[in-house]
């Protein structure tokens, strides 16, 4: 599979190179960036590293040469947001610019069944445009959304309780931003319920949620803005699509009646596969996470509304790419899982298990 970086040359996206060069399972790592000197360099540096670490093919380049041959383009480049800045504050400022770069991909001419993962903040609002102006099905289109912040969850739970971070299993769903919502009646340490664990209190799920929703601003307090942590989020995405891994991971997507949402890109569990969005799954939510997500949901359409409004070109749809081209399989409805008679204020038992909607190829 080969990969285009679009913003390759900055934090995000070289971090996002090097760990793609580390997993060794893509064949081809472009990195595209204005900064030309930069990403040139950035490649440069992966290239010498090569022979240690995957046989890979790897340079600095451009939209024309790259994107049409691209199976996975991930676009990372953007303004980055200020220490005391929402996320969603960024998007008069970084709007414009993305639009730009969908332009510059689309004109570029990519696959029709080519994957983009939007990273650039305020994610779930450049997903939804993305997906409204590529021209590919939405199924095509992914956010990171809150991917990296329930990665930062997960090890900031390990840590807490000193456990082996790959033990502790938590999700955060919704936006990518302010009003996420943490999964509680999901997260377990070491395949025990979390809230049933030695020495768990409410007091230390609070601390350790807030911690979590500013991860993001005190790592850019500290050394810039993220890199490490995001590089590898966006290495799980590739490598579920790469290996066609039918990966169930907490990304955005439009949803189209998911949880009662529509018209919003926004983080529900997905499955991930090569086709990119193969479902979205409904897991049972306790009714204050459930109202959380739909919340979540509100926020962003709102916002959404805010930058149409701001930015009529937002607002015209591409066209299709690819004449007859065939869309990837999605679900028609969401697929709801329901786990048991959890009553809303601990974890539901889990003796029972009902599926149903028409989920795809799971």
């Amino acid at each position: 599979m080969k990969v285009s970086i679009i913003g390759g040359g900055g934090l995000v996206g070289s971090c996002a190179g090097y760990a793609l060069q580390c997993g060794g399972v893509v064949s081809d790592i472009d990195l595209i960036d204005v900064a030309g000197d930069l990403c040139r360099g950035q490649a440069l540096d992966l290239l010498h590293g090569a022979s240690i670490a995957a046989d890979q093919r790897i340079r600095a380049t451009d939209y024309a040469m790259s994107i049409p041959e691209s199976d996975f383009i991930c676009i990372t480049a953007g303004l980055r947001r200020k220490p005391d800045e929402s996320r969603l504050d960024l998007i008069n400022r970084n709007v414009e610019l993305f639009l730009n770069i969908l332009r510059e991909v689309k004109g570029a001419g990519p696959k029709p069944s080519a994957i983009v993962l939007v990273v650039s903040n305020p994610v779930d609002v450049l997903t939804y445009l993305a997906t409204k102006q590529l021209g590919l099905p939405s199924g095509q289109v992914i956010g990171l959304g809150t991917q990296l912040d329930s990665a930062r969850f997960r090890s900031l739970i390990a840590d807490a309780l000193k456990l082996p971070p790959t033990q502790v299993t938590a999700t955060i769903l919704g936006e990518h931003g302010d009003s996420m919502v943490p999964i509680w009646s999901a997260a377990q340490a070491a395949g025990m319920p979390l809230d049933k664990f030695p020495g768990w209190t409410s007091a230390t799920a609070d601390a350790l949620f807030a911690k979590t929703r500013g991860s993001g601003a005190e790592v850019i307090k500290l050394k810039g803005g993220a890199g490490f942590a995001v590089g590898l989020a966006i290495r799980e995405v590739v490598h579920a699509v790469a290996l066609d891994r039918k990966r169930i991971l907490p990304v955005a997507s439009l949803v189209s009646g998911t949880y009662g949402m529509r018209d919003v890109c926004i983080s529900v569990p997905t499955v991930v596969g090569r086709r990119g969005v193969e479902a979205q799954l409904e897991i049972e939510l306790w009714p204050k996470e459930l109202s959380g997500l739909q919340h979540s949901g509100q926020v962003l359409r709102e916002t959404i509304d805010l930058v149409l409004k701001a930015n009529p070109n937002a607002a015209k749809a591409g066209a299709p790419i690819g004449v007859g081209a065939a869309p990837p399989a999605r679900p028609n409805a969401p697929v709801r899982v329901t786990m048991g008679g959890g009553n809303g204020s601990g974890p539901a038992s889990r003796s029972k298990v009902t599926i149903s909607g028409q989920g795809g190829n799971l």
